[in-house]
This record gives C-alpha cells, structure tokens and sequence, in this order.
C-alpha cells in the first residue's frame, strides 16, 4: 500500500549516485581521487539528474581495507583533503538541490583507532569490552594451531582471531585482522557511534549507508560454526533490531523525515527486510541484499556459473513482492564491491551500450530506490587485468596468495578492482582522472568510453541514464505503481508491468544478442512508446533492446 505522494519519503522519489573517492576524480596530481576532485565534478552530477551523492568513507584510515577500516570518524584522511573540503563539498551539493549521504562502517574500527590501542593496552583498559577479547581455547596455548576461540573463518581468508601478543588473548575480526569487531554489547560502544553520527549530521549530512550493519549483534556464547562458517552466529544477530531502534530513537528521531538509512545486510531474507524497514517499527529505510549478485557463484564468488535469467526475475520477483506493502527495496547492479555489470550480466562485447542501457531500464522501472555506483551511467566496463600483480583489492591479493594463478579466470571477473579503475572522464592520457600515475591502472578503452564522448552522442548510455531518472521525477507509477512479473518463464525475455491509479507501463527488455518476439497474451507494440534504446520496432525486440510503454 503506497502512502499519497504528498507524504511519501523523499527518497522514494530519489536516485542515489555511489562515488568510490579514491577513483572519481583527483585534483592535485597524487593518482589519487579527492573531495575537491568530486567537488569539481558537480556539475556532471547534476546534469545527469541524481538526488543523492553517497561517498564511500573518507575518514583516516591506514587504507588496509581502502577506507573500510577507519582510524578516526570524526576526521577526513589527509590524502582526500580536510575537513573545510568536506563542508565545501558539503555546500556544493546542497547549492545543487542534492543531498549527501555518508558511508557508516561501525561493526568494527581500524585497529589504529584510538579504541582500539586502548582496548589492547591491558586487559583491565576501561576500553577492554569495547572489542572482543577471549583467552586461547582450553588447553591449547596461545599462538598454536587451533588455540582460536572459535574455528570462525574470516571473510578475507584465514581465521577471524588474532593473537595479541601484550595480552597473550586473541581479538574478534571479521574481516581483515586490521578491522577488529565493536562490541555492541557495551552500551558505551554504542552511546560513542550515536554521537558521532549526531556530529556529522549535525554539520549537515542527509543520512547514512551502513556498511554491514547485521553483523553489529552477535551470538555472545561465539559458539563454533560448521565447517568454520559462523555466519549463523553474527548474521543477524539476536539483538540487531533492538540495537537499529536504539540508534533510530537516539540519532533520527528528531529529525523525521530529514534523512535516509539504508543497511547494507549480507544474508538478509525478504522476511528479515519486512521487518527491518517497516516504518512502524523505525529501524532502517531500505537495506541491501545481496540474492540477485550471487546468482552466477558456484561455491564462492571465483567459481563462476553464468546467470540463468529466469532465476535472476525469480528473486528480484520476490523481493518486489515480499515488500509491496511494507518497506521498501533498494536497486542496484553495481557498487564499489561488484564488477562492472555491462561484463557481468551484459555484452561487454558489440552490444555494450545496449545491453547497458536494457540492465539500467530494468532496474530503474523496479519499485524502490535506483543505486547508480560511478561509470555505470557510462557503460564502463570490467578491467583487461592480464596478471596478478595487477590487483590491489585485499581480497582478491588474498585470494590468489592462497589459490594461485588457477584464480586468475575467476579475480578478472569478479575482483573488487573491477569497481575501482578511475572514472573515465575523457579521452587523454589516464582518462582525464589523473595528471599523476592513477593508483590503479585505466581501462584502455577509456578513449571511446568515457563521459566526454557520452555527453556528446545523443544517444549514449548517459542520456539514456538521465531519461531514466527523470521518468522516475515526473511519472508517480515509477515510484508508487504495483509491480507485476510477466513471462517469469522466458529465458531471453524480462517482462513486468507497473499499475498505479489510471496508469499502466510495461518493461520489456531482451537480455540476449538475438532478436525476441515475446508473447504477452495482448497487443502491447501499439501502445505509446515513452522510452526505448531503440526507435520503436513493432512487436519484434532487436538484440539487447528495452522499452518502456504506457498503456
């Protein structure tokens, strides 16, 4: 049940764009991208048409997990600029009519927080039961294989406990052993990380990703997990809604209808989301799952299975029908994480701005909040790594240490670098990002891919990006219509309706290169055609094509 458009959120409404700092734009000649690099691109931005810049954490941090791990939350790392710079960029966005959201990383700190080198101090710090610390396992010593309080496997390879030699005890990581895990459990932890995002709020930011905010509760008997899976023991954990009301109550409450969380929650299930962004019960507005982008994995994200289109329409299906009537999804192909999803989903190949324009229509007419992460809008595409010395991601150096060059196949489709070669704004040397050496290497076909070019050509993915966006202003059933899955059976064709008040659009889109003649059980090609990557072409969907039609 859609609330009048006249009380619906803002961010119903909105589009969010995902800028990844260290590769948007670099302003001083360090290969590195800065907040003055983004301020300078603003007006990029607002030409496209989006309603929220979300940045990626720019705070201190040593960069062990490229920002993820954060050494101070209350500052800006030296290498992206300062605090003036912020508030500068800060007014840039509002001046534009935007709104800025910042990313929240609070399930753990960089091990050079102060936090951190308190709590490891001694084991009688006041700071001590702010991280997890447990003695070696009974009757192993410590340091010794097996001495791990838990068999828990971390997410970047390797166990989730290290040994801090001062102490002789061992410290929760569920990522890097750079990232120790807050304890939730301490109301303090908690009071800290509210007042700190009242700090930033209270200077002006419009809300909050939350980086794998389900992980902030865990099972406090840390039991061992199968196989060394303790998932079930932190994925959302027993008190995760108690603690997202607590912080809604004590960081959002007072200033209703200002701002916009969103949770990104590995593992959630459509139930779990119901609960967790029903407005009633004022924990998150929308959280991102993770179903629709582990639908080509085998046993893990390197054992590559290709997507069965029928299985992608099959979750996204139910995820658009699990939260029709409470809460609200969030939509996105790519984000710093992912690959690039026109070489992932699409045709990389001959049909890149097609097949970029069909991924961007398909989301785009789904109902709930449209993620677009920096060079999707240009249809930019994964990197040519050749070898492995190419790739800086933690995790997948970890991953190849570990598997060797048999991981290579598996790194170039699906390695986090994919995301985070530097944007492509021209055609020059380093594709206009740099005058420096980029940290990461340029896509070479930065020279026909990139935001001057698509500026230009009328027909480009970009302006067919901001066709999509401005649909989503001006046509409420974008925002508030009932979404209908049609042809959930085709495996070439993906088909859905939107129906709000008098109004009916229908979203066809072909997803593979030959042409589709798809059987809806009406006459559909002789309705009004409002937005298509094509010229209209009766009932025939060339390779790629996608159109949007009122009816």
């Amino acid at each position: 049940m859609s609330l009048p458009e006249s009380t619906a959120p803002w961010w119903k409404s909105a589009v969010v764009y995902q800028v990844y700092p260290r590769s948007f734009a670099d302003s001083d000649g360090d290969g590195i991208g800065d907040l003055r690099g983004i301020e300078s691109k603003l007006d990029y931005l607002a030409e496209l048409g989006v309603d929220v810049l979300w940045l990626s954490p720019v705070y201190p941090s040593p960069q062990d997990d490229n920002g993820y791990d954060i050494s101070d939350y209350r500052g800006i790392e030296p290498v992206f600029g300062t605090l003036d710079d912020f508030d500068r960029l800060l007014a840039g966005v509002h001046e534009r009519g935007m709104k800025l959201v910042m990313d929240l990383v609070v399930n753990h700190t960089s091990d050079e927080h102060p936090w951190f080198v308190e709590s490891r101090s001694s084991k009688d710090n006041p700071k001590r039961d702010w991280y997890w610390w447990r003695p070696p396992r009974g009757g192993v010593p410590a340091g010794a294989p097996g001495a791990e309080p838990t068999n828990w496997t971390s997410f970047f390879t390797g166990p989730t406990w290290e040994l801090d030699e001062a102490t002789g005890e061992y410290y929760l990581h569920l990522f890097s052993r750079k990232q120790p895990d807050l304890n939730w459990e301490n109301p303090e932890v908690r009071a800290a990380v509210h007042e700190m995002m009242r700090w930033w709020l209270d200077r002006g930011v419009d809300g909050f990703r939350m980086d794998v905010i389900n992980m902030i509760s865990k099972d406090t008997a840390l039991p061992d997990g199968p196989g060394g899976d303790g998932s079930a023991h932190y994925l959302h954990g027993p008190r995760l809604h108690e603690f997202l009301q607590e912080m809604h109550r004590e960081v959002f409450a007072d200033r209703a209808g200002a701002t916009m969380t969103v949770g990104e929650m590995p593992g959630v299930t459509v139930e779990e989301a119901r609960l967790l962004t029903d407005p009633a019960r004022a924990e998150v507005d929308m959280v991102f799952q993770f179903e629709h982008v582990q639908l080509d994995h085998g046993p893990s994200k390197w054992d590559l299975t290709g997507l069965d289109l029928r299985d992608l329409k099959a979750t996204l299906g139910r995820w658009q029908a699990g939260l029709a009537d409470v809460g609200w999804n969030s939509l996105y192909w790519n984000n710093h994480d992912q690959p690039r999803v026109v070489s992932r989903f699409g045709d990389d190949g001959r049909y890149r701005v097609e097949s970029a324009k069909a991924l961007a229509t398909v989301l785009h007419l789904h109902r709930g909040t449209p993620f677009i992460y920096q060079g999707e809008e240009l249809g930019m595409t994964n990197h040519p790594f050749t070898s492995a010395a190419q790739f800086r991601d933690i995790e997948s150096v970890n991953h190849h240490a570990l598997a060797g060059d048999a991981a290579l196949p598996g790194l170039r489709a699906m390695s986090r670098d994919n995301a985070r070669t530097p944007m492509q704004w021209d055609a020059s040397p380093n594709a206009g990002f740099t005058t420096g050496t980029p940290w990461l290497p340029v896509n070479p076909n930065h020279t026909e891919v990139n935001a001057a070019a698509a500026r230009a050509e009328t027909d480009s993915v970009f302006h067919h990006y901001r066709a999509l966006i401005a649909l989503r202003h001006s046509e409420p059933t974008v925002v508030h219509g009932n979404f209908t899955m049609l042809l959930p059976d085709d495996p070439n064709v993906y088909a859905f309706s939107r129906s709000y008040r008098d109004t009916e659009l229908l979203v066809l889109a072909n997803f593979t290169s030959e042409e589709q003649r798809p059987d809806l059980g009406f006459p559909w090609w002789d309705a009004h055609l409002m937005l298509g990557s094509h010229s209209n072409g009766a009932s025939v969907l060339r390779p790629w094509e996608a159109r949007v039609y009122r009816r």
